[in-house]
């Protein structure tokens, strides 16, 4: 059997957020937190191999407790099972130490499945960026930490065996056709297939499915490596672009107005 993660983030529904003054971070309070559209189709690309190989997924996020929603809907999607990092000194992380803490999370896991005799990790889906971030950097990071390969942008899974995949993944200009060895991470686009809604069953799977909660000492997170602490970027400044509305009105004939224009253009340079 094939072992899958897929890693999904809560992102806000709407785009009225508050910032936090101090870390200039999301105020993330969950109450209008949604999955990641990238990261549903993630979660469906896994279930898709579930089904085609018996594969097992599991689904990982790190948030607040209220992440836990998101999770138990993975479960009544097809997932089976749900891992939420929770804990203060998370917070405020950049994709570096998210990444890492992902990894811990996931080494944990893996040693789980080890201690059950269930196998090892095979593979790791992400969507291809979050919509609140649009950094697109956590599932190659995610892969470097794993010592996975990576393949980015894919938009289509051509087939899937238990040793190898091969994708179609959206390049400049064109695609590419990839074929990759397992283990390995790729992260997929939006378009990549539909999300699928829940039935009956999965529902009162999801209500009832195993979600655990793990902290940094759980996963015996370095301290310095997460969280703000852990964090060698961060956020200067966040605002909301000012936007002018108006028009200057041109007049004269054809060759007037084309000079009006150039000098107007000038004056903008």
């Amino acid at each position: 059997m094939m072992n899958v993660m897929v890693c999904v983030k809560a992102v806000p529904s709407t785009t009225e957020v508050k910032m936090d003054p101090v870390t200039k971070t999301i105020v993330r309070d969950g109450r209008q937190s949604v999955i990641n559209p990238f990261d549903a189709s993630a979660l469906e690309v896994a279930v898709r191999i579930k089904e085609r190989l018996g594969a097992t997924v599991g689904v990982m996020s790190m948030g607040i407790p209220d992440t836990q929603r998101i999770l138990r809907d993975c479960l009544a999607r097809g997932a089976d099972f749900g891992v939420l990092l929770s804990d203060r000194p998370f917070a405020g992380a950049d994709t570096l130490a998210t990444s890492y803490a992902l990894m811990r999370g996931i080494d944990k896991v893996r040693a789980r499945w080890a201690e059950q005799g269930s196998g090892d990790l095979s593979l790791v889906v992400c969507g291809k960026m979050a919509v609140d971030g649009d950094t697109a950097q956590i599932g190659p990071e995610l892969a470097r930490q794993l010592g996975f390969a990576c393949v980015t942008s894919v938009c289509e899974v051509l087939e899937a065996t238990e040793g190898a995949l091969r994708v179609l993944r959206e390049v400049d200009g064109g695609h590419e056709e990839v074929r990759v060895s397992l283990p390995a991470l790729i992260t997929v686009t939006k378009d990549v297939c539909n999300p699928r809604m829940p039935s009956i069953t999965g529902v009162r799977f999801g209500m009832q499915g195993p979600v655990d909660v793990w902290g940094a000492a759980d996963v015996g997170a370095d301290p310095g490596r997460i969280g703000l602490t852990g964090s060698p970027t961060q956020v200067v400044r966040s605002f909301t672009p000012e936007r002018a509305s108006g028009s200057t009105p041109i007049e004269g004939d054809a060759h007037e107005q084309a000079r009006a224009i150039v000098d107007m253009i000038k004056e903008m340079a």
